[in-house]
């Protein structure tokens, strides 16, 4: 790829995350891909809520033997919300005197930055593994305060309660379905319709969400086929991420080695790598990316998803007729027999590839083809 065009350029990725959106947007974006903000979840925050101050004094009152902290976002929320009632202070006096477990690096990143002792940490998918550590190392009846994730850390507090412990539970937000999903909508008509090209998960909430509102447009088959065929990747932050992908049935996964958002772009940089196809039309040079054309290394060309999804067509038999029929298939669709809409975006591409689309030739009565030369 040519001095100044980023690794992603030509491609469009989907963002479903509400929190640091914006971050995580302007890194794909810094390696030039198009981005969509749809965010899929919506972090409500029950700071206001006394149920959670309630939860905390009793901690602060009586400090129970273990405290298990299951995010990083809780862990810093929590702690905020103490310190704007003046309870840091007594709260992290009361933490420290228990034995402190983390689910997942984040919440232990948290847990150390506020000057916290970990003593045991699990994968965040592990719930299971935490309740089994507790079970052979805490005493039954043992009083467990569990910091709640967004969708209410079910398995882990079942589990808990299940093997005999008492669990104080502490919530400081809820993550739900966003109150305005039209950006999430069209982002889910777009994986169906495969323009584009990829969608970020920064939780497993937000995976789940993208396929309740799937299943609210009756759209769960397209996106499920356009994420099974290996289409349309899902970028994942981490393995908790990457499961519940799974259970949707989304087969093409892309997941970094750390969990980080700049290890994610790394991630499906690496994973488009090699894709650019390099060709020569009409004795011009093409480079050919996702939606990006560049001909003799100008100045990169976007095309439309129309246009893009003919030259993909095109490009696949180099020197083989297409016929109209068959375009028409794979760019609009089996029931399309309209063969003037195929004319019309052969004769676009063309003026968007400059000298170089005198390279795709009508062949009469059968269609089209790209001449190498």
């Amino acid at each position: 790829m040519s001095s100044g065009v980023g690794v992603l350029a030509g491609y469009t990725v989907g963002v479903t995350c509400d929190r640091r959106a914006g971050e995580l947007a302007g890194l794909f974006g810094g390696q030039g891909a198009r981005v969509i903000l749809a965010p899929t979840v919506e972090t409500l925050s029950l700071a206001r809520d006394d149920q959670w101050l309630q939860a905390t004094r009793a901690i602060i009152a009586e400090a129970p033997e273990v405290v298990v902290l299951s995010t990083g976002y809780g862990t810093r929320t929590w702690l905020a919300a103490a310190d704007s009632t003046g309870l840091a202070d007594d709260l992290l006096e009361s933490v420290s005197a228990a034995q402190v477990m983390a689910r997942g690096p984040k919440a232990a990143g948290a847990a150390l930055a506020a000057g916290l002792q970990v003593s045991h940490s699990t994968p965040p998918t592990r719930s299971v593994e935490l309740v089994s550590h507790l079970r052979s190392t805490a005493a039954t009846g043992s009083r467990i305060a569990v910091q709640l994730d967004g969708s209410g850390s079910q398995q882990l507090v079942d589990g808990l309660r299940h093997a005999g412990f008492e669990v104080q539970e502490v919530a400081v937000y809820r993550s739900t379905l966003p109150s305005d999903a039209g950006a999430a909508e069209r982002l889910v008509m777009a994986v169906c319709d495969r323009t584009v090209d990829a969608v970020a998960f920064t939780s497993a909430v937000a995976v789940d969400n993208f396929f309740a509102i799937a299943e609210r447009l009756g759209q769960i088959k397209g996106a499920a086929a356009s994420f099974g065929t290996g289409n349309v990747p899902a970028v994942c932050v981490g393995h908790a991420c990457a499961e519940a992908a799974s259970r949707h049935g989304v087969r093409f996964l892309v997941v970094p080695r750390r969990p980080r958002p700049g290890a994610m772009v790394q991630a499906y940089g690496s994973c488009v790598a090699g894709r650019a196809l390099r060709l020569v039309l009409a004795g011009c040079d093409i480079t050919f990316q996702g939606r990006m054309v560049m001909v003799n290394g100008d100045g990169p060309v976007m095309l439309s998803d129309r246009e893009r999804h003919v030259f993909e067509v095109l490009t696949r038999k180099p020197g083989a007729v297409v016929s109209k029929p068959v375009l028409l298939r794979e760019v609009w669709g089996a029931n399309e027999v309209d063969e003037h809409l195929a004319e019309v975006a052969v004769a676009r591409l063309r003026q968007r590839l400059g000298h170089a689309g005198e390279g795709i030739e009508t062949v009469v009565r059968r269609g089209y083809r790209l001449s190498p030369a």
